[in-house]
C-alpha cells in the first residue's frame, strides 16, 4: 500500500530542501562535478552513436575525451587569449570611438549637441566613466573568469569527472531507474523523458546552434576586417538563445564599430550588416528546426529569470544548474496543470452532474 500523500509530499520536500541546500553550502566546490556532469550529459548521444557504430563504451568515451581535450587546448592557447587581448583593447579604444561619435553628432546635429545638451553631458561623462574604469571592468572580469574557473578544475579535475560519468552513463541511468518508487515509476519515467527531450532540445540544440554561430560570427568578422570581430562575434553567439537579442546586440555593436572604422566605405559597412543577415537566415531557417525543434517548452522570459534567481541565490554554481532546473519546473508544472484541468477542484460538481444527466 503506498504511503499517504501527505507523507510522500513530507519526504520529497525534505529531498528538494536538501538538494538546494547542497548547493547553498557547497557552492564552488561542487562546480567541477557539476560541469563534468553537464559535459557527459552533452556528450552522451555521441557516445551512443559510436556504439551504434561499433565502438565498445571505453573505446567510445576514450575518442571523445580526446578530441574534445584537443579542442579545449586549442581554445586555452590561442582563442581565450585573443578575446581577452580584444575585450581589452575595446576598453581602452570606447572613449575614442565614444568622442568621434560626439564630434560627429556636433557637426552634423549642432542644436543636439549644444553646451547643454543633456546628450553631450551623457557622452561625455560616459566616456570619462570608462575611461577611469573601464580597464580596471576588462582586468577584474579576466581575474573572475580565472578565479572561478582556475586551470586546475578544467585540466584535471572536469576531463576525470566527465571521462568517468560518461564511461558509466547508462550504468548510473538504469540504477537509478531501479530506485524509482514502484507505484510512482511510469509517471516519473514519462517525466523524465519530457525534461530530457527539453533539454536536449535547448541545452545541447541551442548550444550547439549558439557555437556554430559565435564561430560563423567571429570568423566572418575577422576575415571582413573588423577590429574586435572575435569578441563582437562571441558575444553575439553567446547571447543567442534570447531570440533575436544575440543578433540585434550584436549586429548593432559590429555595425556601430563599422561606421567608425569604415565610414565612407558603405560596402564594407553593408557587408557587416550582411554576416549578421546571413546568421540570421541560416539559425531561423536551418539550425535552430533542425537541432533545436519547434517547441523545447522553455520560454525566454522564463529561462532569463531563472538564470537571474538561481545565480543570486547560488552564485556560479547555481547559474549552471539554473537551464535543467528551469526546465525540469516546467515540466511539472505543466503536468500540474493538466492533473488540475482534470480533477474535481476544476471540473466541480456541477460537471459531474452534466455528464451524469
Amino acid at each position: 500500500m503506498a504511503l499517504p500523500v501527505r507523507e510522500q509530499v513530507t519526504y520529497w520536500g525534505i529531498t528538494a530542501a536538501v538538494f538546494f541546500a547542497a548547493l547553498w553550502f557547497l557552492g564552488d566546490v561542487i562546480l567541477p562535478f557539476v560541469v563534468g556532469g553537464a559535459i557527459a550529459y552533452f556528450l552522451d548521444p555521441v557516445a551512443d552513436r559510436l556504439e551504434r557504430a561499433g565502438l565498445g563504451r571505453t573505446a567510445a568515451t576514450t575518442v571523445i575525451s580526446t578530441v574534445a581535450l584537443m579542442i579545449f587546448v586549442i581554445a586555452a592557447l590561442i582563442i581565450l587569449p585573443m578575446l581577452f587581448r580584444q575585450l581589452t583593447q575595446l576598453v581602452a579604444a570606447a572613449p575614442t570611438i565614444l568622442g568621434q561619435l560626439q564630434a560627429f553628432l556636433a557637426e552634423k546635429f549642432p542644436a543636439v549637441m549644444h553646451d547643454e545638451s543633456v546628450l553631450r553631458d551623457t557622452l561625455a561623462g560616459l566616456g570619462e566613466a570608462i575611461r577611469a574604469r573601464g580597464g580596471q571592468l576588462a582586468q577584474g572580469l579576466v581575474e573572475y573568469a580565472l578565479s572561478v574557473i582556475n586551470a586546475i578544475v578544467f585540466v584535471v579535475i572536469v576531463p576525470v569527472v566527465a571521462f568517468y560519468l560518461l564511461l558509466d552513463w547508462d550504468n548510473m541511468m538504469a540504477s537509478v531507474d531501479r530506485w524509482l518508487p514502484r507505484d510512482h515509476a511510469p509517471v516519473i519515467r514519462r517525466l523524465a523523458r519530457e525534461i530530457d527531450a527539453v533539454l536536449a532540445g535547448f541545452v545541447r540544440g541551442q548550444v550547439s546552434v549558439c557555437l556554430i554561430l559565435g564561430t560563423f560570427y567571429s570568423v566572418a568578422l575577422m576575415l571582413a576586417g573588423l577590429n574586435f570581430g572575435l569578441i563582437v562575434g562571441a558575444l553575439a553567439g553567446l547571447i543567442t538563445f534570447i531570440p533575436y537579442v544575440g543578433s540585434l546586440v550584436g549586429g548593432t555593436l559590429a555595425i556601430g564599430l563599422a561606421l567608425f572604422q569604415f565610414w565612407g566605405d558603405w560596402a564594407m559597412i553593408g557587408l557587416i550588416a550582411g554576416i549578421f543577415a546571413a546568421g540570421q537566415f541560416v539559425e531561423g531557417n536551418f539550425l535552430t528546426p533542425k537541432l533545436v525543434g519547434g517547441s523545447v517548452g522553455l520560454h525566454p522570459v522564463w529561462l532569463l529569470f531563472a538564470l537571474s534567481a538561481f545565480g543570486a541565490l547560488f552564485g556560479f554554481v547555481g547559474m549552471l544548474v539554473a537551464v535543467p532546473v528551469a526546465a525540469a519546473l516546467g515540466v511539472l508544472a505543466r503536468f500540474g496543470v493538466d492533473q488540475y484541468l482534470g480533477s474535481r477542484l476544476f471540473r466541480g460538481l456541477s460537471n459531474r452532474d452534466d455528464e451524469d444527466s
